[in-house]
């Protein structure tokens, strides 16, 4: 049974009749608001609107307080469990020396295994920027070395005075 976030309880629920549920989750059969109100509260319960949408709506005995605790408790281990997806950023230099390409080729490498996008950007000063052909190599090489865990979300383009690529890991 999946329940709403805006439960109506006891006196909020609008309805004239409601079917109404036990803790356990057995019929009580269908009750005026007031009756059902009045047997949630002979056991030391609220009567909590589960299922507004059937006619008449679903209602069920409950203490609320335990349930939005639980609720809320639920919330958070399902928050927990979420990866975050994270841009980290690669820059190079469009006339980068082999090692240094290598080792920025493994830093993307290894956040792209962590599940996180890589941002590449090659940063050009002064007048490299006439010779974007060389940003744009050293992005595609970038690109294939890390193809086996790596698609290419967004090319290669000019921003600026840097050449931006992003990658997404695969799977």
């Amino acid at each position: 049974m999946v329940i709403t976030k805006d439960w109506r309880i006891n006196e909020e629920i609008r309805a004239r009749e409601v079917r109404v549920v036990s803790p356990e989750g057995e019929q009580l059969g269908i009750f005026t608001v007031r009756d059902a109100v009045r047997v949630a509260f002979e056991r030391g319960m609220d009567l909590v609107e589960v299922a507004p949408g059937a006619k008449p709506p679903v209602c069920r005995i409950m203490d609320y307080g335990r349930f939005k605790y639980e609720q809320a408790k639920k919330d958070r281990e399902a928050r927990k469990k979420q990866h975050q997806v994270n841009i980290k950023e690669v820059k190079l230099r469009p006339r980068i020396e082999e090692h240094d390409f290598e080792v920025k080729a493994r830093n993307a490498e290894r956040f792209l295994k962590e599940g996180d996008k890589v941002k590449a950007t090659v940063m050009f000063r002064g007048r490299e920027i006439v010779h974007p052909d060389l940003g744009k190599e050293v992005l595609d090489r970038l690109a294939s070395q890390v193809a086996p865990v790596a698609a290419v979300e967004r090319a290669a383009r000019v921003e600026g005075r840097n050449m931006i690529m992003i990658l997404t890991p695969k799977g």
